[in-house]
């Protein structure tokens, strides 16, 4: 039960957290003029991503109900649901999650889903109402409350990191008539702040739940996993830093810019699963 609650908890991160930073950056990068290709691809990518965190919310909710009652049965008995939902701080937040989440679903079935200024602020609330559940939840009164703020902060800023690489490969695979340079240059220049925002963040949260400036022993359990979401972090970064010193001729290397992008993608992607992993270990305190 374990590895699918890890498992349901990495396809909703991941999709939630792609769904609000592609639609941040698509006027980020290519500005608010219609782009009627593009703009079809991100909707109907953006339906799949919420259909698929709706999925797996639910999912995320009957198995955390069968480890709460010890019983992979009490999951579907709808007396044990209702505990949950109204009973358990999990299941506050996450009855607000999942109303937004079906809220956000039926919006983009309608017209009224292809204005940015309706569903943004909804994908906005469903990022925000992950960061209480799992380790956010550790603390009381106005410390608790704080963990939850840098909580979101974080996931804001893996959000726009991967949303932003989502579109970025997007233009990258139909580049023609895009000045690919000024692209590459504006995510560039956000992405010093995603980076800066990431470290401060996830530093203050190693600090709040573990008690240490780095949790130890560093080769097992909770540090291990963290240590390898970091090294996956750090490659990240190593390889934005080489797309950022080969803007200049982007145009005649862009099947291994496109390598590059995909490359760093998809270690965003696997440091969300580790992160999917921590969230399910005990942290451990000095």
């Amino acid at each position: 039960m374990s590895t699918l609650l890890v498992l349901c908890r990495f396809v909703h991160f991941a999709a939630l957290l792609l769904l609000f930073g592609a639609w941040v950056f698509r006027p980020l990068l290519l500005g608010r003029a219609p782009l009627a290709g593009l703009d079809r691809r991100l909707l109907r990518l953006g339906r799949w991503l919420v259909w698929t965190a709706l999925a797996s919310g639910v999912c995320w909710l009957l198995l955390i109900t069968a480890s709460m009652a010890g019983s992979s049965a009490a999951a579907l008995d709808p007396s044990t649901l209702r505990l949950v939902l109204g009973n358990t701080f999990f299941g506050q937040v996450w009855t607000w999650h999942l109303l937004l989440n079906a809220l956000l679903a039926i919006l983009l079935l309608t017209r009224l889903g292809q204005r940015l200024s309706l569903r943004l602020p909804l994908a906005a609330l469903l990022l925000a109402t992950l960061a209480p559940v799992g380790h956010g939840a550790m603390l009381e009164g106005l410390s608790g409350q704080l963990l939850i703020l840098n909580q979101i902060v974080h996931l804001g800023c893996v959000s726009l990191w991967l949303g932003g690489l989502l579109v970025l490969l997007m233009v990258l695979r139909q580049p023609e008539g895009r000045p690919l340079e000024q692209v590459l240059l504006r995510f560039s220049g956000v992405g010093y702040g995603l980076v800066g925002g990431l470290l401060v963040t996830g530093l203050i949260n190693v600090r709040v739940l573990t008690g240490q400036l780095w949790p130890t022993p560093l080769f097992s359990g909770f540090a291990l996993i963290l240590l390898i979401k970091v090294l996956l972090v750090l490659g990240m970064f190593a390889l934005a830093l080489f797309n950022r010193l080969q803007i200049e001729d982007c145009q005649q290397r862009l099947g291994a810019l496109r390598t590059s992008v995909a490359l760093e993608w998809l270690l965003g992607l696997a440091a969300v699963a580790a992160v999917s992993l921590l969230g399910t270990l005990p942290p451990l305190t000095a």
